[in-house]
């Protein structure tokens, strides 16, 4: 658990201290100095007296009172050493950068288990093991660098992983990305990324804390514990990106359904962090410019201009924001158009990208500048301006910081010359501004924080849906994959409707079954899982003999135990699909049914229980979505109804966690109405 005495020691005590820089226990003294930690400072070394010009003490028996004690020294000698200072020195903090835990084997799993017993009796706080440590704008407890400038403008950011959060801050540093906070957690055991951001947000003070979080996560511990405190800060107003990475499809290779080989850890956090709000990342340079764009005034609609002074870098973030959603825009004010290209040279374009030319001058991007915030129909800039190395431009630079701190719009700007004119960008970081090199990273990153959703209220829905009788069927239902009759009763609970379907077990009972149902009617295996593999499907059967035909072919089948006769209906396949995953819960999977899940995996997840307009997000994530509407005169489907059967399958798996499979595939749909064709439910207890 994080406390004030991690946050803000007024001592710290350096266990294994060293005067010899390139060990651990001295790069974290040097840190501690360098960055002018103001509390008192301690070693204990027992060869020697004074370390980097602080005393150093041979034990930690002869140590005062220290808030934080930092960890440096074999993983064998933690546990006596915590004991001795939780015990007679009131400390409350420790940091544990050795490595030779957990990570090692069983035995180091036992003694991780024992400190933090020990820790956790005296209500203190466990940062690791086997981490970098911690910093904070009033101590830098680590052994590496870089050590960003601290300010709590900065960003939050939690990693799993030292070397991961190192490369991270690396990555942000040269963008002009700002760090508050930096807690590298390890091994975590007593304290992960879920328990520093619950303290986060638990302590959060608008106007006071620091807006954007940063996560590198590696195991979600504690799914609902993430979720909750995530959404919380977001709904505050923070912005949260964050990478998870070692996701694996191995859990679900064993599964037998369509869903189940789908559905994956990997298909579980992008449900989670699509509920909670966060921008899913998946590599350093992606998730530092998401910070970046974090960083800037919020861009409130999806029209951009894009000023340049050079044509391919305009067309490449053209390309990228279009590709993603965003709008470019042709200008349309006529005469501000006119306006503004008599201030420019000759050759100068002002449609959008606007192109002012490579010999443009700071006073002319004023002047695009003051015409897009004022005149022009568009919700933010990109600018684009770097230099051949001809002549000095930081007058341009100069110009750009202060026009990003006066004008209402955002402004993103995209200083691409690092090594020609390094020291202008490097004044322009300094004034506070961030910078995007890369124009087509910056477009990819802006249109991901465009798409992301408010976090959901997590209201369940229940109106229309039968709560007793949905508990009833399940108390009364086996363990295993569920006859066609206790779907049916399942999807009329849940409110779902489907094509009227009748089982039958002998022939006489067919011919009344499609008789009453009413021709043509589909035939189906009733046994065998996967249907179409055995030949157990056949359509558009049209009068009695051919129903005699079938009853015999489909009955015939290995491991039949009936003949399911159904209404035929017609429209688009769509899926609908759900795996209860261990830890998160029911994964809901939706998308257009046939090749687009079976072969191109054409899927949007989310997290049960579902809003609306989650399950609306959803359909509008699929790359099929366009046909979903109608495309070239092709009718759709009605994406309401498709939207509240996702909610009201969503609810039916709230209140029945013993299904944990459930599969239907396809729902068939047009503008007027969508059924459920074909299902299979699998429920353990």
């Amino acid at each position: 658990m994080i406390n004030e005495k991690l946050l803000h020691p007024k001592s710290i005590a350096i266990i294994g201290a060293s005067n010899n820089i390139s060990k651990p226990g001295g790069k974290i003294v040097k840190n501690l100095i360098d960055n002018q930690f103001k509390g008192n400072l301690y070693a204990v070394n027992p060869n020697e007296s004074v370390i980097q010009g602080i005393p150093s003490f041979s034990s930690v028996e002869e140590l005062p009172e220290v808030d934080l004690a930092v960890l440096a020294i074999p993983s064998q000698f933690c546990l006596s050493a915590i004991k001795i200072l939780t015990e007679q020195n009131d400390t409350k903090a420790f940091i544990i950068i050795s490595a030779g835990f957990g990570e090692l084997n069983e035995t180091g799993k036992l003694l991780e288990k024992e400190i933090a017993e020990v820790v956790n009796k005296h209500d203190a706080c466990l940062i690791g093991p086997n981490c970098i440590g911690v910093m904070t704008p009033e101590h830098a407890s680590v052994f590496t660098t870089p050590i960003p400038k601290l300010t709590p403008d900065g960003c939050d950011f939690i990693s799993g992983s030292g070397a991961t959060a190192v490369f991270i801050i690396e990555s942000g540093i040269p963008k002009g990305l700002r760090f508050a906070n930096v807690f590298s957690v390890g091994n975590s055991a007593q304290t992960g990324v879920e328990d520093v951001l619950a303290y986060l947000d638990e302590n959060y003070k608008d106007g006071i804390s620091p807006k954007v979080k940063l996560l590198y996560i590696e195991n979600i511990e504690n799914p609902d514990k993430l979720l909750f405190h995530a959404s919380s800060l977001i709904r505050k107003g923070c912005k949260i990106a964050a990478i998870k990475a070692g996701s694996s499809n191995a859990g679900s290779r064993a599964a037998s359904s369509h869903t189940g080989a789908l559905t994956s850890s990997d298909a579980a956090v992008d449900a989670l962090f699509r509920k909670a709000g966060i921008v899913r990342c998946y590599g350093r340079e992606e998730l530092t410019t998401v910070a970046c764009v974090f960083m800037c005034k919020e861009l409130t609609g999806r029209k951009l201009a894009i000023i340049t002074h050079a044509g391919g870098p305009g067309v490449m973030l053209t390309d990228a924001l279009e590709d993603g959603g965003l709008k470019i825009p042709q200008i349309e004010n006529s005469l501000a158009k006119q306006t503004l290209k008599n201030k420019l040279f000759a050759g100068s374009s002002v449609e959008n990208p606007i192109d002012f030319l490579a010999t443009g001058t700071a006073q002319q991007l004023g002047e695009i500048i003051d015409a897009c915030e004022n005149e022009f129909d568009v919700d933010g800039m990109a600018v684009i301006f770097g230099s051949p190395g001809l002549f000095p431009i930081g007058d341009v630079y100069e110009l750009l910081n202060l026009k990003m701190k006066t004008c209402q719009k955002p402004i993103y700007p995209i200083l691409p010359s690092l090594i020609n004119v390094k020291d202008d960008v490097a004044v322009f970081l300094a004034q506070g501004n961030v910078n995007f090199p890369d124009e087509v990273l910056l477009g990819r990153a802006l249109t991901k924080v465009m798409k992301i959703q408010v976090p959901s209220d997590n209201e369940i829905v229940v109106e229309g849906i039968n709560i007793y009788e949905i508990r009833k069927i399940i108390g009364n239902a086996g363990n295993g994959y569920q006859s066609p009759e206790i779907i049916h009763q399942l999807l009329d609970a849940a409110g779902i409707s489907r094509v009227n379907e009748i089982v039958a077990k002998t022939e006489t009972e067919a011919i009344l079954a499609s008789t009453k149902i009413g021709f043509p009617v589909v035939m189906k295996v009733v046994g065998p899982l996967h249907k179409t593999e055995v030949g157990g499907v056949i359509l558009n059967v049209r009068n009695t003999e051919q129903v005699r035909k079938e009853f015999h072919h489909l009955y015939g089948i290995d491991g039949a135990e009936g003949v399911l006769i159904a209404q035929m209906a017609t429209g688009l396949e769509l899926f609908l699909g759900a795996k209860y995953e261990e830890k998160f819960g029911h994964i809901v999977l939706c998308g257009m049914g046939g090749i687009y899940v079976e072969v191109l995996k054409d899927v949007a997840s989310g997290l049960a229980p579902l809003s609306h307009s989650e399950a609306k997000s959803m359909i509008k994530s699929l790359k099929s979505y366009k046909i979903l509407k109608g495309y070239r005169k092709q009718d759709g489907v009605n994406i309401e109804k498709f939207a509240e059967i996702i909610v009201r399958l969503s609810t039916l798996l709230r209140f029945a966690t013993e299904i944990k499979e459930l599969d239907i595939n396809p729902l068939l749909g047009n503008d007027r109405e969508i059924l459920a064709v074909d299902a299979r439910v699998k429920i353990e207890k």
